[in-house]
């Protein structure tokens, strides 16, 4: 028999270090659900991104169980590994803080894919422009 869904959050933490201070410790447990649980299982999942930003949609049950899904980083904090920056521009049609290559962007968009509202390489490369020139990046060919 299916398990009745009781609801869903967001979270975002970062890969390989979480722990229950907040955000994880809140959130888990102003539910009723085991946060020391969760925490093993995403430290042991995301391991291979250690230190990124990661997203994480976690489901719980009426029975006080949970999954997780674990998304790719923002392509925000992608970018901004890519231009080598630690922010976005406050004036971003005025003050530029940096640039990235198309070639650069194309990377990105296959990682973050699965993760997109779109059906090829080209509209999401498109869309992470869109985000790049947001932030203050220039974005060369």
């Amino acid at each position: 028999m299916a398990k009745k869904v009781a609801g869903s959050f967001k979270l975002q933490i970062r890969g390989g270090q979480a722990t229950m201070a907040p955000p994880v410790g809140p959130a888990f447990g102003q539910r009723g659900l085991n946060g020391m649980e969760f925490v093993k299982q995403f430290n042991s999942k995301s391991q291979s991104q250690a230190g990124k930003i990661l997203p994480v949609v976690v489901t719980f049950f009426s029975d006080k169980s949970f999954t997780f899904i674990v998304k790719s980083p923002p392509a925000s904090a992608l970018l901004m590994e890519a231009a080598n920056i630690k922010g976005g521009s406050a004036e971003s049609n005025k003050i530029k803080v940096g640039s990235v290559k198309r070639g650069q962007l194309e990377e990105i968009a296959k990682v973050k894919m699965e993760d997109l509202n779109c059906h090829t390489v080209e509209s999401a490369v498109s869309m992470l422009a869109g985000t790049a020139r947001s932030m203050g990046l220039r974005v060369e060919d």
